[in-house]
This record gives structure tokens, C-alpha cells and sequence, in this order.
């Protein structure tokens, strides 16, 4: 999945959900180990113990990323160095944590991609019932995520999208990111952004039509800088 997204950035895909009018469901995660990771969600529900991890990846597919509801606990850390081992031999490319992590050195040494809200040294000291969907959907801060969605996380944080909308935000990303490139380079080469997005023009017609807005200005001149 990682290869759909290669010089993409979530900020360009959530840029790309925007136009696209798909819901952008992004999270704050922090990168723990590696810079990116991509791949279908294989959810799992964390109750208080490994078990629910072990049982998510007798049904993982090479690729599959590991997303950990813990429903954002800042008391426990679910997930380990012994999780991370066993996902990497199951074939799953990385793990998103809305919760914390354990075992950061260890982790880091193995070197498959992990995303959490931070590290605590304390375990679960906890063993809640299991609901009969733990291991069919996450809860990921507001968003409600399945197998039928995609996840990206890089050093900005972590976006879901729908798995059947992949190609076309993909499209739109890029489109998004080369503009916003040829931008950035016009720059650094002496022509502001103002200049670019003819901003003074926009200051004008708004003075004529209050109502007007950047955003439709600059989809008028294509400027893409906001999404």
C-alpha cells in the first residue's frame, strides 16, 4: 500500500479528502520508530492483555497495519516490544497506537514502523471483557475505523481513508503536492507566493464582493495551498 503514497505526506492526502469531499479523519500520533507507514487497518480493541494482538494477526495479510484502540488512556501502555515482534514476523507493516507504548528501546531496535500518543512503563494492570467487534473496529480518537479503510502515518500524525477511494485521493495528492512544490520552488527563485496566487487581485474583488473567500480565489488560479 505504501507504494500508492510514495512523496505523499498526510498533509496531502488530507488536503486531497478535502477536494474530494471524503471526511478527513486524522489523529496526532507520534512516530516512535520509522517515518512513514502505510497499509489496510487490522483493527483490534485492547482489553488488558495481548490476547486480542494475537488473535488480529491469525487473520493478518502481508502489509496489513496494526490500529490499536485503547480508547487514548494515558494510565497504560498496551503494546510492547514482544507485540512488535510478533507483528513483524506475521508480515504486518506497523502499528498505530491510540493509546501509549511500552519498551521504547527495544521497539526501536526492531525497527518496524510504530505511532503512539507517547511511552509509559506501567502495563495494563486491567482485564476488561472483550466486545464481540474487538478485532472489526477501532475507535481512533473520533473516527470509527475497519478493514475496509487504509491508514497513512508519517512524522505529521496518522489519516484513514476508505479503501475503495485510494486511486482517486491518491490522484488529488498529487496533484496537490506538485503544485504546492512548483510553488516553493518559484520562491526560493525570487517570486513570492502573493505574487503566484495574484493576491492583490483577490484583495481587490473582495473589496468589490465581501462574501468572496481565499479558498475560492485561489481554486479560480488553482493555488492549492489551503487544500
Amino acid at each position: 500500500m505504501l507504494e500508492h503514497f510514495v512523496g505523499l505526506t498526510t498533509a496531502h492526502l488530507a488536503d486531497a479528502c478535502v477536494r474530494a469531499g471524503v471526511p478527513v479523519r486524522t489523529v496526532p500520533v507520534t512516530a516512535v520508530v520509522g517515518e512513514r507507514v502505510a497499509g489496510r487497518v487490522l483493527p483490534a480493541q485492547h482489553v488488558g492483555s495481548v490476547d486480542v494482538f494475537l488473535e488480529a494477526f491469525e487473520s493478518a495479510a502481508e502489509g496489513d497495519v496494526l490500529v490499536v484502540d485503547n480508547g487514548g488512556r494515558r494510565d497504560e501502555a498496551c503494546v510492547g516490544d514482544l507485540v512488535a515482534l510478533e507483528a513483524a514476523a506475521a508480515g504486518v507493516a506497523g502499528i498505530v497506537i491510540w493509546g501509549l507504548h511500552r519498551d521504547t528501546v527495544d521497539i526501536s531496535a526492531i525497527g518496524l514502523p510504530v505511532f503512539s500518543l507517547g511511552a509509559l512503563p506501567t502495563g495494563p494492570l486491567r482485564l476488561d471483557p472483550q466486545p464481540a467487534d474487538a478485532l472489526s473496529t477501532a475507535t481512533i480518537g473520533e473516527w470509527t475505523v475497519t478493514r475496509d479503510d487504509v491508514v497513512l502515518a508519517d512524522q505529521d500524525g496518522a489519516i484513514f481513508v476508505p479503501a475503495d477511494r485510494v486511486a482517486e485521493l491518491q490522484s488529488l495528492a498529487e496533484s496537490i503536492r506538485d503544485t504546492e512544490h512548483r510553488q516553493a520552488a518559484e520562491i526560493r527563485a525570487g517570486r513570492s507566493l502573493r505574487t503566484q496566487v495574484g493576491f492583490a487581485d483577490y484583495l481587490d474583488k473582495r473589496a468589490a464582493d465581501p462574501s468572496l473567500t481565499f479558498r475560492q480565489h485561489l481554486r479560480a488560479v488553482r493555488g492549492a495551498i489551503e487544500e
